[in-house]
């Protein structure tokens, strides 16, 4: 699925089961919160800290949700997040194309 496929087949969802868009302040405070709980996965499975009782491993669906939210925030603002990608990827090339590769801190 391209990105592009991504963003067509969440409106088709939101459409036909999700009613309407939640409003855009909503969408953002919804992200955070997903982005939370990735950041409490990320932090037990790396981390320092353990699983409690009842917390399962689900970094894959955590990303997923937070790929969800992103996605209705780039349909509902009229964004297209492969033309974005595209422009990022570029603008990172040119500004960071030797940054990182003479950067000895990221030398083995």
């Amino acid at each position: 699925m391209t990105i592009k496929e991504a963003q067509e087949a969440v409106d088709r969802w939101i459409k036909e089961y999700g009613v309407r868009y939640f409003s855009e302040l909503t969408n953002m405070a919804v992200l955070t919160e997903e982005v939370g709980e990735l950041a409490r996965v990320m932090a037990r499975k790396y981390g320092d800290q353990s699983f409690k009782p009842g917390e399962k491993d689900n970094l894959g669906e955590e990303m997923a949700d937070i790929l969800w939210v992103l996605l209705c925030l780039a349909n509902q603002t009229g964004v297209d997040l492969t033309e974005e990608l595209q422009k990022s990827i570029e603008k990172k090339t040119q500004r960071d194309s030797l940054r990182h590769i003479q950067n000895k801190k990221l030398m083995a």
